[in-house]
This record gives structure tokens, sequence and C-alpha cells, in this order.
């Protein structure tokens, strides 16, 4: 783990970074994710992200240390 791209396909324009890590399978709950990206463990983009509800769009690169990586792909 924490080598490869994972993609994350949603149906919405945006999905909110907290639920995100929850869909990925990185957080095990809201509280879970909100403590790592409090912590500083999650970057949005290459950026350390500290927002939970942060919109992330199609194309938006997450990262979390330990973890594959993590491309967002919206399909209509």
């Amino acid at each position: 783990m924490g080598d490869e791209m994972k993609e994350i396909i949603i149906n919405t324009e945006f999905i909110k970074l907290g639920a995100l890590l929850k869909l990925a399978g990185i957080a095990d709950s809201g509280v879970h994710a909100k403590i790592m990206i409090l912590n500083g463990e999650v970057k949005y983009n290459g950026q350390i992200e500290y927002q939970r509800g942060k919109k992330v769009r199609d194309g938006d690169e997450i990262e979390v240390s330990g973890y594959d990586s993590i491309l967002v792909k919206y399909v209509d």
C-alpha cells in the first residue's frame, strides 16, 4: 500500500473530504476522518488540508500517509 493510485468514482459534482475518506475505506467513521484531517495526515492536491468539509471534485488527488493515493473521477 501507499505506492499506487486508487480511483474513486463519484456521480455528483463533488464529495466532501471526510466522506471521501470513509468511502475509500481509509477512515472507519466521520470522527476518524476528522481526526486524520486535523492531525495534518491528509494532502489535497499536494497540500496538507485541514478542512473536513473541503469539496473534492473530478481530477483532485488525495494522499494519506500509508495508503494508496486517491484520484477522484466524476461519471455522469
